[in-house]
């Protein structure tokens, strides 16, 4: 093992040197009429740099971020993010990274927080974690604004002739709790308005906040809003958010959220942070306008999508670069040692010794992902990302086997080194970006029956033999095709943990039956939600959640934030 001093997160983003937000727009170019500062060292950029600035600039190379599957041992797949941009830059790119606003609910929860590790983090990290710009706190708002004019116009003559029984829409709010995922509302008597079975999600799993991320300018955002279908009449009619009235007001509480955040790494290279969806229950990749006014900037972007690539890089490739126009050079698979021997099946307490033939098992998980993003058409390298308790073997064991099966594959120091351990990994990409190889494609047609869609990704990326329901779940398929959502992306909601729907079903498993519990319209993002499992959109937390290691100490400084 390599001896390294053990710093905190917390403890290397304050020993940062951060330049003032100024000096990081005037690297990509963005003079002060642009920026928004957000004191020191945020700031947000004016999307209409993009129509009066950049209109006729040729775009960068994209380059996706995804990992295997998630395990307890972690892959560092956002600090591999930055790690890379900051070593692009390293090596005399002009580069920057794009990446999600972390949710709260994992701050305080389990997951900790979405900055990165170690040297490789933007910052600043405890700001980036909590409140950062309000943009969650906005989205939430006008989410909920929604629900209040809803119940309103059910307490106020329902003249739509809104049935409170096929309400689809709920609360949300930006924690981990899971005492409001089933609420009646509406109690207290007539003045309280209609009582009804309701609940909330997180705010990650907004409708809102996907169309946040999806929409391309704030006329499309808009339109969007007005789209959003909130439950259905008494005929069985769906009700639009503009039948409301609702789109204008949403808008405005969102018109300054919607524009990206700027912020730096620790080696003071460029990075927006915006809009935030899980994965596992959303579509997992941050908004698009940060992406397109990032590829107007730099040479090449950095993004990344949430979770392994069966989720994250599923629904970027299907969801996000579909509605978009996006299309993605080059896809960096990040992988560690200790997540490949937990999927070869070593517990958790026992990673810290060497064991091979664990890595070689568990590569099978590596493999899978790998197969799965080459039916995207765009090209692979995977990234181990370099833990201090590596060995050479383990090292040489992932090497080889990515040679096997004609992948390129390289060790990643970025968490230990920064910028320059990540310079070997950040030529190899950029290499493999210029080549202009790819060859992007969805997986499945927009005029596929949503049903085998959902059918065609359990088959072809969770490895399953079939997708199983009951009539109801069948019959809500179909309503949705009757009423015009047909040729809609599926944006699946399962467990991360697994290409199954059971968390504990680790490695590569086949054959086995994705459950379906639920079907949910989102016409405003413009896709449909599949939930499979027993997954949740409203997370509760651990038994010891991470808020108890959390506190404000004498000096007036965050404690326990990793």
């Amino acid at each position: 093992m390599r001896e390294f001093i053990l710093k905190t997160d917390i403890d290397i983003a304050r020993e940062a040197q951060p330049k003032t937000i100024d000096v990081i727009a005037t690297k990509l170019g963005i003079s002060d009429e642009y920026l928004e500062r957000y004191g020191k060292f945020k700031g947000k950029v004016d999307l209409a740099i993009n129509h009066e600035k950049l209109k006729d600039t040729q775009n960068g190379k994209l380059i996706l971020v995804t990992a295997i599957s998630p395990t307890p041992a972690g892959e560092g797949k956002t600090t591999t993010s930055v790690g890379l941009v900051d070593g692009l830059c390293h090596i005399g790119k002009k580069a920057m990274i794009c990446l999600r606003e972390p949710s709260l609910g994992p701050c305080f929860g389990m997951k900790g927080g979405a900055a990165g590790g170690g040297y490789a983090q933007v910052i600043p990290m405890t700001d980036i974690n909590l409140h950062f710009t309000g943009d969650f706190h906005a989205i939430g708002a006008a989410h909920n604004l929604l629900s209040a004019l809803i119940d309103n116009h059910i307490h106020w003559d329902n003249q739509l002739n809104i049935d409170p029984r096929r309400i689809t829409w709920k609360r949300v709010v930006d924690m981990n709790d899971r005492s409001l995922r089933e609420i009646t509302c509406g109690l207290g008597g007539v003045g309280n308005g209609i009582p009804r079975q309701s609940g909330f999600d997180i705010t990650v799993a907004s409708e809102i906040m996907a169309v946040f991320c999806l929409a391309s300018d704030m006329d499309d955002l808009k339109m969007r809003i007005g789209n959003i279908v909130i439950g259905y009449t008494r005929s069985n009619e769906p009700v639009r958010a503009k039948q409301l009235k609702a789109d204008g007001a949403i808008a405005a509480l969102l018109k300054d959220a919607f524009q990206p955040n700027l912020v730096q790494t620790l080696e003071n290279n460029p990075a927006f942070i915006h809009g935030g969806p899980f994965a596992n229950i959303a579509h997992g990749c941050n908004s698009v306008v940060s992406t397109k006014t990032a590829l107007k900037l730099a040479d090449y972007v950095v993004t990344e999508a949430g979770f392994g690539a069966d989720l994250g890089a599923e629904k970027f490739f299907d969801i996000k670069c579909r509605k978009s126009g996006l299309k993605p050079d080059a896809v960096v698979l990040v992988a560690t040692t200790k997540a490949l021997k937990m999927h070869g099946g070593i517990k958790k307490d026992d990673l810290g010794s060497e064991n091979v033939d664990a890595v070689i098992l568990g590569c099978k998980n590596l493999e899978r992902h790998i197969e799965n993003i080459g039916k995207f058409g765009v090209p692979v390298i995977v990234a181990i990302n370099d833990y201090v308790s590596d060995t050479e073997k383990e090292h040489a064991a992932i090497i080889d086997y990515c040679k096997n099966i004609g992948v390129q594959c390289k060790i990643s120091s970025h968490w230990e080194k920064g910028g320059k351990g990540a310079a070997d990994l950040a030529e190899e990409v950029a290499k493999i970006a210029d080549s202009n190889s790819a060859e992007f494609k969805t997986l499945y047609d927009n005029k596929m029956s949503l049903w085998d869609k959902t059918q065609y990704i359990a088959q072809n990326i969770y490895g399953a033999a079939e997708i199983i329901a009951d009539k109801k779940i069948r019959n809500q398929f179909q309503k949705l095709e009757d009423d015009g959502f047909g040729e809609y992306p599926i944006c699946m909601a399962k467990t991360q943990y697994s290409f199954s729907t059971d968390p504990l079903l680790m490695g590569a498993p086949s054959g086995h039956d994705v459950p379906i519990k639920e079907v949910r319209l989102s016409a405003g993002a413009e896709f449909v939600v599949v939930v499979c499992g027993e997954v949740m959109t409203m997370p509760g937390l651990p038994r010891i959640p991470a808020s108890e290691n959390i506190d404000v100490d004498d000096n007036g400084l965050i404690q326990g934030l990793f």
